[in-house]
């Protein structure tokens, strides 16, 4: 399978200009741009709503309770 080469990508926008028309188009191009930023903008804040690991919770090798370090 291979992807769409340049007079391929030629029809498929003319066939979109006649679906949609000239004048929908900007429109159609402001609702995709629209969904993008808020997909980025739901993905950015999942990544800040994940835990960040505390140091009580990870393994060290020079905590006080351990009879190895004096």
């Amino acid at each position: 399978m291979h992807l769409p080469g340049g007079m391929e990508m030629v029809v498929l926008l003319l066939i979109v200009v006649v679906l949609f028309g000239g004048a929908k188009l900007p429109q159609l191009m402001k609702g995709v741009g629209e969904g993008m930023r808020e997909f980025k903008k739901a993905t950015r804040e999942d990544d800040d709503v994940r835990p960040i690991a505390s140091p009580s919770t990870t393994p060290s090798s020079n905590t006080p309770n351990d009879p190895r370090v004096q």
